[in-house]
Parts: C-alpha cells; structure tokens; sequence
C-alpha cells in the first residue's frame, strides 16, 4: 500500500486561503464534513479526513478509531499513525492489535534501472512459535485481477492461457517463504497425521528456506500450526499466490519490465536488456531482495513455492474465486516462483510449472520451499 502526499482531488473539503475548488466540490466544514468525506469511495479523501478528524476531540477520536476497519490499507495506516502516540485507554484497546511496516518498492525498466522507489505501508501479524521463533504474516487486500500472461510477454506459454478475471478475497500470507528455524519450531509441536523431519534441508541456516519437503509435509506442517494457533493456516491457492505476487502490477515481474541479480535470486542469463549480473546459485536467506508492492519478500527466484493447486495444463475451467482447483488429488502439485537455479523467464509473476507432490521431480527437491497463508480475519 503506498504511502506518499497526495494532491487535492474532486470533492475534497477546500478551506480558505487554497485554490478555488472544483464546481462540483463538497464544501463543508466542521465533524459532519469530516464524516462525510470519510465515506468517500476515494483513498485520498478519506485520507485528508483523517487527517483533520484529530482537530475535532473525542467525536474526531471516534471517527479515527473506526477508520482501522477501513478496506484501503493506507486509510488504515494514517489511521494507526494518528493514534499511536495517544494514550487514552480506548485508543490503546482498539490499536493492541494492530501492526504496520514501511518498506521500499524499487520499479525498474527493461535496462534493470531503477526508474522509481516508493515508500509503501503493509499491515501484519506475527505468530510466536516459541524460542524466540516467529511467523510474519501480512494482509493482502481483496481485489480483481486478471490471471495469466499475454502471449506477447517474452517467455510465455499456453498453460498461462486464457487470461481470465479472479476475485481475491482478502488474505494473510507470509511475508517470507518457511524458514529452516519456522520449520524446526513446528516439527516439534505434536504430530497430526505424519512425521517431520526437523533438519530436512541440504543447505543449513536458520533465516534459509526449507527445502528438500514434499507438498504433504508442507500440508502437515499447516494442520499442526492450526492445532496450535486456531487459525486456519493452508498453502495458498495458486489464485492467491500470483494475485500477491502481482500486487498490483501488470508487468512481467513485480520490479516491473525485467529483473536483475541485485533484485533476485535466480540463476544464469538476462530477460530483457538488463546487463548480466553475477548469481550465487544457492538459496539466500529470506529477506535478502526488496519486496513487492504488498510487503512480500522473494516472490521471484530463490526457491520455487508449492501451492495448494493440482496442476492443470491451461486455465481452461478454472475457478474465479481465488480458491484452489483441485481435481482428483493428483500427484501433480503446481509451484510458482522460480529458484535459484532457473532462468529469469521462469520467475515470472505468471510462470507456472509443477513438481511431483513427493518433490521428487527432476532433482528440484533442493529448490522447493513453501510459504502459508490464512484467512483475514481479525487477529486477538
């Protein structure tokens, strides 16, 4: 969600001394002008209402404290800035609950150069898994987007056809891939239906996605973070996934037009008409390239995520609800992202491919990796 001035628009409150106000401007001063902006259907507004509800005592307290159950993320965020160095009790309630994080989302163009970087706010929880171990979630708002890549994007194919339109619901989802110390810490909570091994990964760290994990024990991992938590925590859907991988963008990547090594983790060669850089070929820990617009780190490369999806071979008869489309249970799990490994082509927001639920599948054991999402619903 992006944090930046904005510039008065159509039926802003205009005060004296300003520029003269559209003919169509809603002049109105005082709380009931305040209230009536904050129903506005445009961020900006509503953000400017905020802004002058502090003015107006406990009834423009009130108002603010409403605003954190605002739909737009930026709306809620000036909501929690203007708040959280108040110290009445009822504001101290409302915001117990409530965390926010600012970050850089860096736009580059087809040369790898950085054309724009701007401040960005996400809200999240975090889920204690004990020994100093914790899960970061953040919120993704609900949305519309539209699913699969053009056919004139460099590196597309037809299993990313047809493009077709999907209603997101919004979602929780981890803000980095499993790492090897959340994978230790849920290893060691009591067993639902299968065994984990707590160290499965060839490369060793605690901040390093697991790897070398089937799809089943991802899925195992998840029933046992619900047993502990309540919450109903899932891979997301491969609906989801891109959705939050997009985050807004139509591109073919989130950086915009192309990526670079300073920007990702992948393998060999050159998308665009970027310059080559230079590839670790190994996983890095999480969190070591800038995030996307919804506060996502390592949606491109490093390690390839499972989803919950079966895999199919187009998006012929796919849902348009964000849920998972499953089929018969097949062996065939769809992954997204790309590794360390792969081409940039295969980073893609829209690249698909597959790997045999066992993660088995031409030697990518090394390479797959998972992260969870849960539903949005408030968090006590």
């Amino acid at each position: 969600m992006r944090k930046k001035p904005n510039q008065p628009r159509k039926h802003d409150v205009v005060f004296g001394g300003q520029n003269p106000p559209p003919i169509d401007a809603a002049i109105l001063g005082g709380i009931e002008g305040v209230k009536l902006r904050l129903a506005n259907p445009e961020v900006e507004v509503r953000v400017a209402a905020l802004k002058e509800a502090i003015n107006y005592g406990d009834a423009g307290i009130d108002l603010i404290i409403k605003a954190l159950q605002d739909e737009s993320g930026q709306v809620k965020f000036t909501a929690y800035d203007l708040l959280k160095d108040r110290t009445e009790l009822k504001v101290k309630q409302h915001l117990a609950n409530f965390l926010f994080f600012e970050f850089d989302v860096i736009t580059v163009n087809e040369f790898g150069q950085e054309i724009s970087r701007d401040c960005y706010v996400a809200e999240y929880f975090i889920e204690d898994l004990g020994n100093g171990v914790f899960l970061e979630m953040v919120l993704i708002p609900g949305g519309t987007f539209i699913m699969g890549s053009p056919q004139n994007e460099k590196g597309s194919s037809i299993c990313e056809i047809p493009l077709h339109e999907v209603k997101v619901p919004p979602f929780f989802m981890g803000k980095y891939v499993v790492t090897q110390a959340h994978w230790e810490a849920v290893a060691a909570l009591p067993q639902i239906n299968s065994f984990l091994d707590p160290d499965p990964s060839s490369s060793k760290g605690s901040s390093l996605p697991v790897e070398c994990v089937s799809w089943d024990e991802a899925i195992e991992f998840c029933a046992r973070l619900y047993q502990k938590t309540g919450r109903n925590y899932c891979l997301p859907s491969e609906a989801q996934w891109e959705y939050a991988c997009r985050a807004g963008t139509t591109t073919p990547f989130h950086f915009g037009k192309t990526i670079t090594s300073e920007l990702a983790n992948f393998g060999y060669g050159i998308y665009a008409s970027e310059p080559k850089g230079t590839y670790p070929f190994k996983t890095m820990p999480v969190g070591s390239y800038p995030p996307n617009p919804f506060g996502l780190y390592d949606m491109h490369g490093n390690v390839w995520e499972f989803c919950a999806d079966d895999w199919h071979d187009n998006y012929e008869g796919a849902p348009s609800d964000g849920s998972a489309w499953q089929a018969d249970n097949t062996p065939r799990k769809v992954v997204r992202g790309g590794g360390w490994s792969i081409h940039p082509g295969c980073c893609r927001s829209g690249f698909r491919y597959w790997s045999d639920r066992s993660n088995k599948h031409r030697g990518r054991s090394l390479e797959i990796s998972f992260r969870v999402a849960c539903p949005a619903e408030r968090i006590n």
